[in-house]
């Protein structure tokens, strides 16, 4: 195993990649792949972290039939509903990421689409918070057409985040209403409209490892660089609600084989990592050197100053503290 370790560093120091059999072998290997994917991410990505917030937008009847999701109309979950976040609300939000140094800010909405009245609605929702912030601006809005990307772009949005939520193979498994390909498409006309790309995935929904490095390799052709990985949380009245939660092991596994796969892209813990307790901040020891603040779209996240206090004790420094020094 140590011979494939230093075999795995020399080929991506020199600018090379790994293939699917080499991440696979490589999984077993424990603190020393952690340590390596450490390595790698400090070679490419040097000690600069990645911050990001998120608002929920719009929320709840969804017409989608994910089995994660507690924002589904075919899942009893209690999450709130509403056509639009009121817009205070939105700016108090915004206001304190932007105070903490957070560099960008996604605007999150429930849904397959947008409909034209969604579309104005969040146009003018995001006029009121770059007039009021430093923030960049992202969206994920479900899958989108010429029509939903041109505006979104005119109100000033730079990046689409559209996350493919597992592997090819796998996503039949979780969701029938919409396709892997269709989120790909999206991807690619978010490209085409001058947007960066956010896309990754929640492990831990059944999913095998090798499934898991499938969604990675899967990233990497599509030339992601920002990847958010989610730690499914089991939300009660979802299908998922009773599947055991992953271990720490098994997270940092997947964690550091993202970065083996993606080396110069940004890694970033989002959803779920507050159910490993302190133990959460190891993920950035282990290739990962990014995440989303605050709290989630249905779930709580951790406390912001607390959080990046953590992260900073790891020795990274955040992108806007960088752009100033």
């Amino acid at each position: 195993m140590n011979e494939l370790l230093q075999k795995t560093g020399a080929v991506l120091f020199s600018g090379g990649q790994i293939d699917r059999d080499t991440a696979l072998a490589l999984a077993g290997a424990g603190e020393a792949l952690y340590r390596l994917a450490d390595e790698v991410r400090r070679h490419f990505m040097g000690n600069r972290f990645d911050l990001c917030a998120i608002i929920n937008a719009k929320s709840g009847g969804c017409t989608e039939d994910c089995r994660f999701c507690a924002q589904s109309a075919r899942h009893h979950t209690g999450a709130a509903q509403y056509a639009i976040v009121d817009r205070n609300e939105a700016l108090d939000m915004a206001k304190a990421s932007d105070r903490h140094g957070v560099e960008r800010l996604g605007l999150v909405t429930s849904g397959r689409s947008l409909s034209a009245r969604t579309v104005e609605q969040l146009s003018g929702l995001l006029k009121a918070l770059r007039a009021e912030t430093g923030l960049y601006f992202c969206s994920s809005v479900g899958l989108m057409d010429e029509r939903i990307a041109g505006a979104l772009v005119s109100s000033g949005v730079r990046r689409c985040h559209c996350n493919l939520e597992a592997c090819r193979s796998y996503f039949p498994r979780v969701c029938s209403t919409h396709t892997w390909e269709e989120k790909v498409a999206t991807l690619q006309l978010a490209r085409a409209h001058g947007m960066t790309l956010c896309s990754g995935g929640i492990i831990g929904m059944g999913e095998s490892l090798a499934e898991r490095v499938d969604l990675a390799l899967e990233l990497r052709a599509l030339g992601v660089k920002s990847i958010p990985v989610n730690v499914l949380t089991p939300i009660p009245g979802t299908p998922l609600g009773d599947v055991t939660p992953l271990t720490l092991d098994e997270v940092l596994t997947a964690i550091a084989l993202f970065r083996l796969i993606n080396p110069d892209a940004v890694v970033r813990m989002c959803g779920g990592r507050q159910q490993l307790g302190k133990a959460q901040y190891r993920c950035f020891s282990a290739g990962a050197n990014g995440a989303i603040v605050g709290n989630y779209l249905t779930t709580n996240g951790n406390e912001l100053a607390e959080d990046l206090a953590q992260i900073r004790a790891l020795g990274f420094s955040f992108a806007r503290e960088a752009a100033h020094a």
